[in-house]
């Protein structure tokens, strides 16, 4: 029969060792487990090994090796035995991490569950051929075991009929990320970053330290990481762009909404947001520094310039085909907006309504006959009242001269109420 014994890394830690003979006495600190795969084919499972025990022996501490070590369990305590016990060295090792010291108390970036979880406690187990590490806790149990309340919460749950759940992540899920620098791990591949939506990965990095955050921004791609900027609160902006050399600042500012990199130059030193505009290019620059003239309480400073415009002279069929040449980004065609060729507001159409149409009709035809818009030196708070008493998706921003500066989509607008609420 095979025996295998299941255990976690807080049951042996500080718990008393003794060779079989009684001559070597202490308490166990760590486990050092070797990371080379036991089978390096594609899809098969990584168990890193435990090959050595860390004890402490009255006041020094020794490295044993852990080959000539078995576990018994005793009361479901688990029990580290052994008899012909040796030392070893660990300066010639390579792939080896400690795990106390290296993976327990950091962070797992729960890609299937989107967020930021603490490692509490290492599942290994014990089998004729070796001891391994097989997942991480993360969970509340994770965190009782540790405390050594499990036992006790269990039976008190057990009671009242409820269940204590165990959440751990596979090692095999696990990626290490410059495990001895960084406070990371990462459940999946680093690639996997780019699938999560923004919002998600911009939820999961403002909960890091500044420097992971800044080693796991680094990582993404610039066209992922200028998304993700955009959903980082306020505090974490500042710390990312300030935390970058200035020309990948400058290059991932250039990648976003106008409006939104404005909003980040807006609230650093005044110096720092000069040298980042003279290092975009100089079209971005120039959008951004129109937008840093406006008020914070204008209406200019949370538009979008970037929108799309036809004539009223076209043709549905000939509008469609426009749209699918430009490919534009979904954002800024939720309405598109007719101008002359002096670029002067004359009217939008919904995309809906734009898709749905005649393919023949001119766009004059199917335009909106009463058009709302706003200057761009109104107040901001005027536009919640527009947008929700004429159902808009976004809303036109003209000039004193009727032309057309930009847009203001209704998540600004959301985003700019939420602000106002949480500095109340």
């Amino acid at each position: 029969m095979t025996t295998q014994i299941t255990f976690y890394l807080s049951q042996v830690l500080g718990r008393r060792f003794s060779s079989s003979d009684g001559t070597i006495t202490g308490k166990v600190k760590d486990f050092l487990v070797d990371l080379s795969a036991l089978d390096p084919s594609p899809g098969k499972p990584v168990r890193p090994k435990v090959i050595a025990v860390r004890v402490k022996v009255g006041m020094y501490e020794r490295v044993l090796d852990f080959s000539s070590l078995e576990i018994t369990q005793e009361n479901r305590t688990p029990r580290i035995m052994g008899t012909e016990i040796e030392e070893i060295s660990t300066s010639y090792l390579t792939n080896v991490i400690w795990l106390k010291e290296s993976i327990l108390y950091r962070h797992v970036v729960d890609i299937n569950g989107k967020k930021l979880e603490k490692v509490w406690d290492i599942r290994l187990v014990y089998i004729p051929s070796g001891t391994f590490a097989i997942a991480v806790d993360v969970g509340f149990s994770g965190w009782l075991r540790k405390q050594g309340l499990l036992t006790t919460m269990e039976r008190i749950a057990g009671w009242f009929g409820i269940h204590i759940p165990v959440q751990q992540v596979l090692w095999d899920d696990i990626e290490s990320v410059d495990i001895d620098t960084s406070r990371l791990l990462l459940s999946k591949a680093t690639s996997k970053l780019s699938t999560l939506h923004p919002s998600d990965l911009a939820d999961i990095i403002e909960d890091l330290d500044k420097a992971t955050r800044t080693y796991v921004f680094a990582a993404l791609d610039e066209e992922h990481a200028a998304d993700v900027l955009e959903e980082l609160e306020p505090d974490a902006q500042i710390q990312i762009i300030e935390s970058l050399p200035l020309e990948k600042a400058a290059d991932l500012l250039e990648k976003m909404d106008a409006d939104e990199a404005a909003d980040i130059l807006d609230v650093l030193e005044d110096h720092k947001a000069e040298l980042l505009l003279k290092e975009m290019e100089n079209e971005s620059s120039e959008e951004v520094r129109e937008l840093l003239e406006y008020d914070d309480n204008e209406v200019g400073s949370i538009m979008n310039t970037e929108v799309y415009t036809l004539f009223a002279d076209l043709t549905v069929e000939e509008a469609i085909s426009m749209i699918r040449k430009g490919q534009p980004e979904a954002v800024h065609i939720n309405t598109l907006f007719i101008t002359d060729e002096k670029n002067r507001f004359i009217s939008s159409i919904p995309l809906a309504e734009l898709v749905i149409a005649d393919p023949s009709k001119i766009l004059s035809e199917i335009m909106e006959n009463k058009p709302v818009t706003v200057l761009d030196t109104d107040k901001i708070d005027t536009l919640a009242e527009i947008v929700s008493k004429y159902n808009l998706l976004s809303v036109p921003v003209i000039n004193t001269g009727n032309q057309l500066e930009g847009m203001v989509l209704i998540e600004d607008i959301v985003d700019d109420l939420l602000d106002k609420q949480k500095t109340k």
